[in-house]
């Protein structure tokens, strides 16, 4: 069997939707729809065909009941060619980092040429189910062959029994909620209250400067919402806000901790709707089309970590791994982008990449990764201000990231990401 030559993988277009707050502007649409939008807009982007496009890859974390693989009916909601396979995947909130290097491994083994890859996440639509004893009363009633018998499986239903369960919001192996994870953290890794709002105070400054200088002129695609009879045109993320100074975010009070704590609403992320898409090719292949060459993904890494001990600590695992491999310091990255689950967690991860204690002890390195100055990472703003669909964020790191390489001229960027489950992802570019 003739071996094949590994290939670089090129990023070529992306696009995203507006990142909406849950319950909101994208309250009547789904996953599905809001995936098409970036789907489609990614490519008429590049100015191609869909069926240039080999496959279709999207990530997810609350998918719909009625269409699990969602990443499918994008294509056949987006109007693409019914022949392009497509399949579905979820690694928490790096769904789409997952979804992305899942298409750049098969373009690098030659396996396709082009992929679309990306993520969606509906928050205001999230699947609720019923209780066990009425869900086994509705497949008795299913299979039942008289009215009677019917009746007779729900003989045994009580009130209580048609209470919703709402999808788990903490750890199934510990029980601990991501925000008292972040408490966790903040306390052990000393991140001040202060210094989590001045970083989300300073997140919401740099997402406005960001929108209101053009920086994310075509990334981000216009949507369509109606309400009854009106029709409204999403443009921009809605929760970037103006007022959110240190001083507004100072009298907030601790969700998850009311007595000693410091994690806020004000410094975590919000619970957001939207969807990404980016468009992955052969660089050989995407330099004989004359497609641009925005960055071309020269490693990746997950890791995972002790949930019992710090839940949000995967980044420093997988950032220590892929930049030892490659022989890179943190001098060598004009950019970072790391996804921003709460102020104190990014705080946290950056302690820990810069503590040799902790990197012997917890990597069994020799001395720390490096120092990272929190003012360095997300110059455009993050996930604090520009919202996180769970399964989308991904795709808006990568996009934000190669532009601010291709503005900044920089070689090489960075981008790291936490994940429930102990989970991090990290990902190294560099410009074509």
């Amino acid at each position: 069997m003739e071996s094949r030559k590994v290939r670089n993988v090129a990023v070529v277009a992306g696009v995203r939707t507006p990142f909406c707050k849950a319950g909101g502007a994208f309250l009547r649409r789904s996953a599905v729809e809001l995936g098409a939008v970036a789907a489609r807009e990614a490519v008429l982007s590049l100015g191609i065909r869909p069926d240039r496009l080999d496959q279709v890859i999207f990530g997810i974390v609350s998918g719909p009941v009625g269409a699990p693989n969602i990443a499918r009916e994008i294509v056949l909601e987006a109007a693409f060619p019914a022949s392009l396979p497509a399949y579905t995947l979820t690694r928490a909130c790096i769904s789409a980092n997952q979804a992305v290097t899942n298409a750049a491994d098969q373009i690098a083994l030659g396996k396709s040429d082009v992929i679309l890859a990306g993520g969606a996440e509906v928050l205001s639509d999230v699947p609720i189910l019923f209780g066990r004893r009425f869900r086994d009363a509705l497949v008795n009633a299913s299979r039942a062959k008289t009215p009677m018998a019917r009746l007779q499986a729900f003989s045994k239903v009580r009130p209580q029994d048609l209470a919703p369960v709402a999808p788990a919001i903490a750890e199934p192996s510990t029980g601990e909620t991501m925000g008292q994870a972040a408490e966790k953290m903040a306390k052990v890794f000393g991140a001040r209250r202060e210094d989590q709002d001045a970083f989300a105070a300073r997140s919401h400054q740099r997402a406005l400067a960001a929108w209101e200088s053009g920086k994310f002129d075509g990334r981000v695609a216009a949507v369509p919402t109606s309400r009854g009879k009106d029709v409204t045109i999403v443009e921009r993320d809605d929760h970037p806000r103006a007022d959110s100074t240190e001083e507004k975010l100072a009298k907030l009070r601790p969700v998850f901790d009311r007595k000693t704590g410091s994690v806020t609403a004000g410094n975590a992320s919000p619970l957001t709707d939207g969807a990404s898409a980016v468009i992955l090719a052969a660089e050989e292949v995407a330099r004989a089309e004359g497609w641009p060459i925005l960055g071309i993904l020269r490693d990746y890494e997950y890791a995972a970590v002790d949930p019992f001990e710090h839940l949000l600590m995967g980044p420093v695992a997988a950032v220590a791994r892929a930049m030892n491999r490659n022989k890179l310091g943190f001098g060598d990255f004009g950019v970072v982008e790391m996804h921003e689950a709460f102020a104190a967690q990014v705080l946290a991860n950056i302690h820990g990449l810069g503590s040799a204690a902790y990197c012997q002890e917890k990597l069994g390195l020799s001395q720390a990764v490096g120092e990272l100055d929190p003012a360095f990472v997300n110059q455009w703003g993050g996930s604090i201000s520009l919202g996180h669909p769970f399964g989308a964020t991904g795709g808006r790191l990568i996009m934000m990231l190669l532009d601010q390489m291709a503005e900044k001229d920089a070689q090489f960027g960075l981008i790291s990401a936490c994940a429930a489950g102990a989970m991090g992802s990290a990902m190294i570019f560099e410009r074509g």
